[in-house]
């Protein structure tokens, strides 16, 4: 059976604060149980924070454009992304914590100067935002790090992805490529998770997965069921908290139920193979048919295929057996409607 990487997007829902991200932190930890059969259910993987340089962001007139909004932290949209912003040192405070859960850390890094913060420590994965797929200056300082690269493929076609990975393979393969779609949230419409199926054939060195911006959980238990090995969705502690991402982020109930849901798909997938497994073996003797007496037989009567049709359980013979009964001679008396057994014919 395998096993499906699961990433909680913290993003920015931390809302600049450490102690939320930790809080967010415990919520990808939390215990996840399937009551009806039992199963141990892993809980979600990794985590993942998002690094700006706002040296390296946006032009200076959008930087100082009022930011008017329910959702802002500041009077402008560069005093807005400055509160949200974590330091070096927290982002390594962060990291440190979840490790100390277990988890995983990925890190989106939006800028060269973001790097500074691999000084402190290594995360699992560098994740490079859907927006930088055409960033090649960005891709190349990633790349040269070796460390494991996740691509979101959110803004990009094929010649956008084909010229982020010839940059990124210059230094290594170790890529990781997720079907993505920059709209939050992601109309129906507009998902096409066949695009994994794309992914797959076309790109089936790497390893292929799906970023999930729609509400609900559902998608992500299809996309593995469409091949995806990776699974990456926004959470967070609280969706109605101040914040642009978090009402398209999955709360603690949310996460609880994806993770799940995604946990029994795996199970669900089984092999590529038609059998009857041994689990339906009980019902397949109580619910198939056999072949039974159509009305009253005597001992010694000659067995003609108008005197048969089929009953429950399934425990005799089959219709494709009826050679082995036409033609013979009952060694008992049967009644009308009861199974015909080996034990019962000449």
């Amino acid at each position: 059976m395998k096993h499906t990487y699961i990433i909680g997007e913290i993003g920015q829902n931390h809302n600049g604060s450490v102690d939320i991200a930790k809080l967010i932190v415990d919520l990808a930890r939390r215990p996840i149980v399937e009551e009806s059969f039992g199963f141990k259910i892993a809980p979600i993987d990794a985590v993942k924070l998002t690094k700006r340089d706002l040296n390296e962001e946006l032009s200076t007139t959008q930087m100082n454009r009022i930011y008017d909004s329910p959702n802002s932290f500041g009077r402008t949209y560069g005093e807005h992304r400055a509160y949200l912003e974590l330091s070096d040192e927290e982002h390594f405070e962060v990291y440190k914590y979840a490790k100390e859960k277990g988890l995983d850390f990925v890190e989106t890094l939006c800028a060269k100067g973001c790097l500074s913060l691999l000084k402190l420590f290594t995360p699992d994965y560098l994740k490079v935002a859907s927006r930088d797929l055409t960033n090649i200056p960005l891709l190349s300082a990633l790349a040269e790090t070796k460390i494991p690269i996740i691509l979101s493929t959110g803004m990009a076609g094929k010649k956008e992805l084909d010229e982020a990975l010839d940059t990124i393979t210059r230094y290594h393969s170790n890529i990781s490529i997720l079907h993505c779609v920059s709209q939050y949230p992601t109309e129906p419409d507009n998902l096409n998770l066949r695009t994994i199926t794309y992914l797959k054939k076309n790109y089936g060195q790497y390893r292929i997965g799906f970023s999930d911006h729609t509400i609900g959980i559902s998608a992500p238990a299809i996309a593995i069921a469409m091949g995806a090995e990776i699974i990456e969705k926004h959470i967070t502690i609280d969706r109605h908290m101040k914040g642009t991402d978090q009402a398209g982020s999955l709360g603690p109930d949310g996460i609880y139920r994806m993770v799940r849901d995604i946990r029994i798909t795996e199970h669900w997938l089984g092999e590529e193979d038609i059998y009857i497994d041994k689990s339906v073996l009980s019902a397949k003797v109580k619910l198939e048919r056999s072949i039974a007496t159509l009305h009253d037989m005597n001992k010694g009567d000659i067995i003609h295929e108008e005197d048969l049709h089929m009953l429950s359980p399934g425990d005799g013979y089959k219709w494709d057996q009826l050679h082995e009964i036409v033609g013979k001679q009952l060694k008992r008396s049967i009644p009308a409607n009861e199974i015909v057994y080996p034990k019962d014919i000449e």
